[in-house]
């Protein structure tokens, strides 16, 4: 049986993800964005930064994220800014199908993370990414433009949002443009932890 589409994302509380350029990526808003993350036991072993580390229920989601994903979906932008801050072992491990007009041989890398580039839209690269994932879950990675595309599709089953107690005033917003006409959601949990509020929705068609 195919697994699920689902994306996960950090959100301001004013519904931003990223900061609006791409040079902004790793700045002082983006960091506070994403602090909740970056002490976890499992994303330092990840990306390899060491030892030590927080364990609980932050920690769990983590994990559990990435051991769900089979596969990953991403479009050019995210993909161009991963590519100057990423290690040289990416932290996905798995196939990722970058969607992009640019022609390009895969690009694989250590650790089990080979990027592919669909040039002919989001239904190939996914259809792409679902046979890769074998049955596990494929991950929308991002950007907010690639994510919003899928979700106005009708082809994500399932989001998480990590909510996180920062103000951004401008940038990315998550769900600027969305087709609310066609989607409808179902709260499917809502974890509290001392630094984010967890959210996850299914998605039906309305």
């Amino acid at each position: 049986m195919a697994g699920k589409v689902f994306f996960s994302v950090s959100m301001s509380l004013d519904g931003f993800i990223a900061p609006e350029s791409p040079e902004e990526l790793m700045g002082k808003l983006w960091m506070e964005l994403q602090a909740w993350v970056f002490p976890q036991r499992f994303f330092r072993e990840n990306l390899k930064l060491g030892g030590g580390g927080k364990e609980g229920r932050d920690n769990d989601i983590v994990r559990e994220t990435f051991e769900r994903t089979g596969a990953s979906v991403m479009g050019k932008r995210m993909f161009d800014a991963g590519e100057q801050m990423w290690p040289e072992e990416p932290p996905f491990h798995t196939p990722v199908f970058v969607v992009t007009h640019e022609k390009r041989d895969p690009w694989e890398r250590p650790g089990g993370t080979t990027f592919h580039f669909v040039n002919d839209g989001i239904e190939s690269a996914l259809a792409q990414a679902r046979e890769a994932a074998a049955g596990r879950d494929v991950r929308i990675a991002g950007g907010g433009a690639t994510i919003l595309e899928h979700l106005n599709a009708g082809l994500v089953d399932e989001f998480s949002i990590a909510l996180s107690p920062v103000l951004f005033g401008n940038g990315v917003r998550l769900f600027d443009g969305v087709d609310a006409s066609r989607i409808a959601l179902e709260q499917v949990r809502s974890e509290p932890s001392s630094r984010v509020t967890h959210l996850t929705y299914a998605v039906r068609q309305r």
